[in-house]
């Protein structure tokens, strides 16, 4: 063959890679609403209303307006404290199953009085705190991040006289225009799916299609939980866990988010090939309860590691309700543990050790594509394997030790991963390769912890695939460093 027919060639197989073409999605994919939702990782749930000042969990509706009285309210004390915790946003119980609203709405005399408007001084508080950030900054990974803000609104109400008849859905549909018109725009709108008998004691049947309707017409781009969607769904636990697997795909063909729903252990993992995207969201209280109660006390740092590996480390978005007390404040020991809790993210997360490292994979699908995408920071770029089978190769300038391991699947081209195994090179030990962690779905995060391990070599090798993987993120992390 001649130098001259050698040099096309090396220079075609050059072009080829370089203009090879982007993967195509695989399946549902997220809209960039859930894509920008699932990238917030943690946020504030906050349970406050008569309950805080009664002890109850579920109000009975009767309780008088004048119980709900905080000697101290502060909503900017909430933003501060989210913003130190590394929230992303702030989701409020504006109304609970009890009916009572925490603004002072026209279509119920169970509300607040104008003075008293907690949606107005929460709204009041995030734009001020985002309006003096400079500059402006959506990076979560600072104190002085922008924060969004939540609204919950349960459909159950124990107080509103038309509960359990038609007429109290036009009265539902007209609440929440009312709060999304006044008070929004918000980042998720979550719709609680208890369903029980109201003043007259009847049970009411929900018309979903027609709330899911306004949802859309109020604010497209507004995140709508409920048991299925379809912006995110309930991960069918309260304890802080997704299930292994947890798929962001779910069926949800003839089911409702009450009634008619999917068993709780299928929400924890979702379905493989699902025909919707429905990613899980993890909700757990800070407390033993929801609402804050004088003689419960908030979880440990320990603890809430645990539940962060176990959510955010699963696939799910992590919510953690923090109530406020009867100020009308987040308690100080709350609030100590929560910036507690950031700082041991930060510690262990901040320090990726591949940093300086290479990546390469077994096949070359092109330039654009090629595996040291997988070791920087830009969410976009991203390592597209040739095949369903491809493996990843990670090496370091020295040996590290790591007992962490996260990696990333680019979710705006679809979840495809299903299995897969780390193995280290370890020419100590007969055969060389050694597998040190095993995982099944990976999805926007995926974060196992191993016993220490000592290597500059990895490979991660893809067991079980739906489609060529695409991976933007591999890091290690050593949780025992200082």
């Amino acid at each position: 063959m001649s130098k001259a027919t050698l040099i096309t060639l090396a220079t075609t197989a050059m072009l080829a890679a370089c203009t090879a073409p982007e993967p195509k999605p695989f399946g549902p994919v997220p809209t960039e609403a859930q894509l920008a939702w699932q990238r917030m990782e943690v946020n504030m749930f906050c349970h406050f209303g008569p309950n805080t000042f009664t002890g109850a969990e579920w109000g009975s509706g009767a309780e008088s307006e004048t119980v709900f009285a905080p000697t101290a309210l502060d909503c900017r004390q909430w933003v501060d404290v989210a913003s130190q915790a590394g929230m992303g946003g702030i989701i409020l119980t504006a109304k609970h199953h009890d009916g009572f609203c925490l603004w002072p709405s026209q279509y119920s005399t169970h509300t607040v009085t104008d003075s008293l408007d907690i949606l107005r001084a929460l709204r009041t508080a995030i734009d001020d705190h985002n309006s003096d950030l400079h500059p402006p900054t959506s990076d979560l990974r600072t104190p002085n991040s922008e924060l969004k803000m939540g609204v919950y609104i349960s459909p159950w109400d124990r107080n509103h006289p038309t509960y359990g008849t038609d007429a109290y859905n036009e009265v539902f549909v007209n609440t929440l225009k009312e709060v999304h018109t006044n008070y929004g725009p918000f980042f998720e709108q979550w719709f609680d799916g208890a369903c029980g008998e109201g003043p007259n004691g009847k049970r009411q049947r929900y018309d979903w299609p027609r709330f899911m309707q306004t949802m859309s017409e109020l604010n497209p781009q507004c995140v709508v939980f409920s048991d299925i969607g379809p912006g995110c769904r309930w991960v069918g636990n309260e304890q802080g866990h997704c299930g292994d697997p947890c798929w962001s795909t779910l069926n949800t063909e003839g089911a409702t988010p009450s009634d008619n729903k999917p068993a709780p252990s299928e929400l924890e993992t979702g379905h493989k090939g699902g025909a919707h995207w429905v990613p899980a969201e993890v909700d757990v209280s800070i407390r033993p309860g929801w609402f804050w109660h004088a003689d419960e006390h908030p979880k440990t740092v320990d603890e809430l590691m645990e539940i962060y590996y176990n959510s955010v480390g699963r696939n799910g978005l992590l919510l953690l309700n923090v109530p406020p007390d009867t100020r009308g404040r987040i308690p100080a020991e709350d609030s100590a543990v929560l910036v507690a809790f950031r700082q041991e993210r930060d510690r262990i997360f901040s320090h990726d050790l591949t940093k300086g490292g290479i990546a390469h994979g077994t096949q070359l699908r092109g330039r654009r594509y090629r595996a040291c995408n997988v070791l920087d920071t830009n969410y976009h770029t991203y390592w597209a394997a040739a095949g369903i089978h491809d493996t990843l190769y990670i090496g370091t300038p020295d040996p590290v030790m790591f007992n962490v391991i996260m990696l990333q699947e680019y979710i705006p081209l679809g979840q495809r991963v299903a299995a897969f195994h780390v193995e280290c090179w370890q020419p100590w030990v007969n055969g060389g390769w050694v597998t040190v962690a095993e995982g099944t779905t990976i999805g926007y995060k995926r974060l196992l912890r191993i016993p220490p391990a000592t290597a500059s070599r990895m490979r991660i090798v893809f067991d079980s695939t739906m489609a060529a993987p695409v991976i933007n993120r591999i890091a290690l992390y050593n949780t025992q460093a200082q």
